[in-house]
């Protein structure tokens, strides 16, 4: 059988886009061991989800213990999970400096990371980076304002990406009080003390659920709803097991597209829709007066009830390319729901009404031209306009915006690459996949671009030779979306974490 790395070598030509054991948190280099294959199952069909505990877990519903706020920045709001508190990338902070300096925003620190493409959360004080080094995955506590280690946990991992990918996570930390939950690649699932990373609980939903390794591991970051946690899993039935991971379309699904776990015990108490799983992280938002949790899976949008798990909505939208995926995150205002993608088939508005849906609008699947083109960003809904990157690759993308109700096209700039955004004070800081960091206008009319940076190292000795430009702080691929918290900006890239003063604090002086 061939090698699965150079498997994944051979497939990389064709295609470009984007274990268990137990860790332990750690102020020194990480226990190496062995780790089960993400690609079998075990032979008995789906047993409870409880052997892997490493302590009794609380009863649901127990009072969360005081975590100490180590932050002092007297302004803001922490950004505890995926695409912050509001779930749209939207921050409620005001008071940038525009336009930025030449050099750009203030760098407050820096931090040299492994490998991954998801970016960090904050609360309390702490910033949480989540990555891969060798054969062990790591979750980093460090202090907010100035990046020193807290402690870190580690477990090790066996993931190998079909397409030569690199093995780190996909998938944000996500915060909740005195627990930050954490979903590797391969798809092990930890809930850690916040304080001092200890273990709660863990699960390997690749053995306890039947999943298929599927083309780029797990890259869906759960919810917290009240006392779950709802988890992208998408795991297959037990005669499924002997199929060779990436091969989609000869894989059925089990009906766990979502699975609810006991966020204090990580027992299962639902499971709901028969799908396998995407990229495009979960989302909660509150319809006609009740929770829906919606879940943009790979064969298309599912709607459950997020307390009971009971499926509202299904809704195919995927192209027909085997190796197409879902991975940009649902987009919601009131009653109507946006999903795009990137493969062939593009976008839609849906609207809910009385537990329905109809159709306000969707790209014609017989035109090439498309409303939107979503990939792995995820678009932002700024006073009825739909602004982010729209295009699969480089050569094709394209920084938009599009009317909301209509799908109609108000501008689009191409750029060459793919960005990312963060909407903050009337403004997005735009991240660009190699680097570049820019400060655009919100703006329905046009792009406007009010400044841009290339990061660089401020304590690179000696000056750059002549006809050559000094190596950026941030290093390809750029692929997650900038994020803010008590006026810090946080971005990263391939190596580094880099963390800005975007908001300075009262008195302080923007430009020193």
């Amino acid at each position: 059988m061939m090698d699965r790395r150079l498997y994944g070598l051979v497939m990389c030509a064709c295609f470009w886009i984007a274990p268990c054991g137990c860790g332990k948190p750690s102020a020194s280099a990480p226990a190496r061991g062995e780790a089960g294959s993400p690609a079998k199952a075990k032979d008995e069909s789906h047993p409870p989800v409880a052997e892997d505990r490493s302590q009794k877990a609380e009863p649901s519903s127990r009072p969360a213990k005081d975590v100490p706020n180590l932050g002092t920045r007297r302004r803001g709001t922490d950004w505890p999970t995926f695409l912050g508190p509001t779930s749209d990338s939207k921050s409620s902070e005001q008071g940038i400096v525009t336009p930025w300096p030449a050099a750009g925003p203030r760098i407050v620190w820096q931090r040299a990371i492994g490998e991954g493409y998801d970016i960090g959360s904050v609360s309390r004080g702490r910033y949480f980076q989540f990555d891969r080094y060798g054969d062990v995955a790591r979750l980093w506590c460090l202090h907010a304002e100035t990046g020193e280690e807290l402690w870190k946990f580690d477990y090790p991992t066996d993931y190998v990406d079909l397409y030569a990918y690199n093995g780190g996570p996909r998938a944000s930390p996500v915060i909740d009080h005195d627990r930050v939950y954490i979903y590797g690649a391969e798809g092990i699932l930890h809930c850690l003390n916040v304080v001092n990373g200890s273990v709660v609980w863990k699960v390997n939903t690749i053995a306890e659920l039947g999943v298929i390794q599927n083309f780029f591991g797990v890259g869906s970051t759960p919810v917290v709803f009240n006392d779950l946690l709802l988890v992208m899993v998408g795991g297959s039935p037990e005669d499924d097991q002997r199929i060779p991971p990436g091969q989609l379309d000869r894989v059925s699904p089990n009906g766990s597209a979502v699975v609810a776990f006991d966020k204090f015990t990580g027992e299962v108490r639902y499971k709901s829709g028969n799908d396998l799983a995407s990229y495009a992280s979960l989302r909660l938002t509150t319809i006609e007066d009740r929770p829906w949790c919606l879940a943009f899976c790979r064969g298309g949008l599912l709607g459950l009830d997020a307390a009971t798990g009971r499926v509202d909505l299904e809704f195919p939208w995927r192209s027909k390319i085997l190796e197409s995926v879902n991975a940009s995150t649902p987009v919601v205002s009131g009653n109507q729901i946006f999903i795009s993608e990137t493969y062939g088939i593009g976008s839609a508005l849906l609207e809910i009404s009385g537990g329905k849906e109809r159709v306000v609008w969707q790209d014609d699947d017989r035109r090439r031209d498309k409303s939107f083109k979503a990939h792995w960003n995820t678009p932002i809904l700024v006073d009825g306009y739909l602004y982010g990157c729209s295009g699969r690759n480089p050569p094709d993308a394209e920084q938009r915006c599009i009317e909301w109700k209509t799908g109609k096209v108000m501008w689009s700039e191409p750029t060459q690459i793919r960005t990312s955004l963060l909407h903050v004070d009337g403004h997005f800081v735009c991240l660009g996949e190699f680097g570049m960091l820019q400060l655009l206008k919100v703006n329905p009319n046009k792009l406007e671009i009010v400044s841009e940076v290339k990061l660089r190292d401020p304590n690179a000795v000696g000056p750059t030779p002549p006809g050559l430009e000094a190596p950026g702080l941030l290093r390809s691929p750029c692929w997650a979306a900038p994020i803010l918290s008590h006026g810090l900006l946080y971005v990263r890239g391939d190596n580094r974490v880099v963390c800005l003063e975007l908001i300075p604090e009262a008195g302080d002086n923007p430009r020193r």
